[in-house]
Parts: C-alpha cells; structure tokens; sequence
C-alpha cells in the first residue's frame, strides 16, 4: 500500500509538474473536514486526484490498525492513549534486555543469520559466563578476550559476570574495555552495566 501511495503521488506530480505535495495534502485535509472548496482547490483535487489519495491513506490506516490488532473505530485521543501505552510497554521490554528485530539484517547485521527476518530476539537478563581465562596483560587481547567471551555468552552479560569470567581482571578495567566495544559497534549496551555481543 504504501508502494501504491507513493507511485499516486510521483505520477499526479509527473504529469502536473507545478503540483506540490502540500497543496494535495491541504486539500486532502479539506476533504476530511467536509469543508467547502475554492476553485483552486479543486483544480488541486483535479490533478492530484485527491479523493484517490485520500482512500490510499484510509486504506493504510485501517491496515495499521489491523495489524495492531486495535478496533477500525478507534478515535484519534484513543489511539493515542494506546500508543502511548504501547510505546511504555516496549521501553519496559528493552530495559530487561528484549529485542524485537523488524529487519535484522539491516538492524542488527551480526545477528541477521540467526534469527529470522521479523522475528523477535529476546536477550535472556542475565547469562551464564564461560570458565574463567586469565585477564590478559596487552590491551589488544583484553579486547580480544571481552570479545571472544560476549561471543560465546548466550544472551547478555552484566559487567561484575564478565570481570568474575577472567582471573585477575579489576571491573572498571572490564568495563572500559565493553563500553570501548560499543564506541567502535562491536557490542551493544543494554543498560544498567548490561552488554551483548
């Protein structure tokens, strides 16, 4: 549907080369509030077809609120009220460490492979650690290391898990080197000193 929106719109502007997108929409708004039309305005609603623009968008709405799952009659403060709430809901969600991936191999390339396009990811809170390794002495293997063990982590790990993950690490030095991680796209922060690969 929106492939269609867009092809009206280039072809109305395409054969009416002086036709904007605003003077369509503002006679689309018109339209909606039942009100009266000038003359120019109706050469508007000529050329862009307006009352076809104005069914496109009602379509696409009542596709959206489908896929909601939201009543066709919901009004504008009530939708409102429920996006709002919806929005809490997910922010809720990714501060326990859940990921929903529309598209991951745009999203989350690293993670494309294994899941699904349009499947969830869900990041367990908390993860069991691998056997301790000894912290490494070069900063670049410490790297390494932090990276190799975010890798082998199901899921996501706090920063105490990691440092307890290597024997003589201190924390802020772990810590440094997972927010280094993130600086350069190579882990993900979730929050609250939580880290996924």
């Amino acid at each position: 549907m929106g492939e269609q929106l867009d092809s009206h719109r280039k072809a109305r502007q395409a054969a009416h080369p002086g036709l904007t997108l605003t003077q369509m929409y503002n006679v689309l708004e018109k339209l909606k509030a039942g009100e009266a039309l000038t003359a120019k305005d109706k050469e508007i609603h000529e050329q862009g077809l307006v009352s076809v623009l104005l069914d496109l968008h009602r379509r696409i709405d009542a596709l959206v609120l489908e896929a909601y799952g939201w009543p066709a009659d919901l009004d504008e403060a009530a939708m409102l009220k429920r996006l709002v709430a919806l929005n809490a809901e997910r922010a809720e969600e990714e501060r326990q460490g859940k990921v929903r991936w529309l598209r991951p191999e745009f999203q989350a390339p690293r993670v494309a492979g294994k899941k699904a396009v349009q499947e969830e990811m869900g990041i367990a809170p908390a993860a069991a650690v691998p056997a301790k390794t000894a912290w490494p002495k070069k900063l670049p293997d410490r790297f390494q290391a932090v990276k190799a063990l975010l890798s082998a982590t199901e899921g996501a790990v706090d920063v105490k898990a990691a440092a307890r993950a290597f024997t003589g690490a201190k924390r802020q030095d772990v810590e440094q080197v997972l927010e280094t991680l993130v600086a350069f796209g190579e882990a993900r922060s979730l929050g609250e000193g939580r880290f996924a690969g």
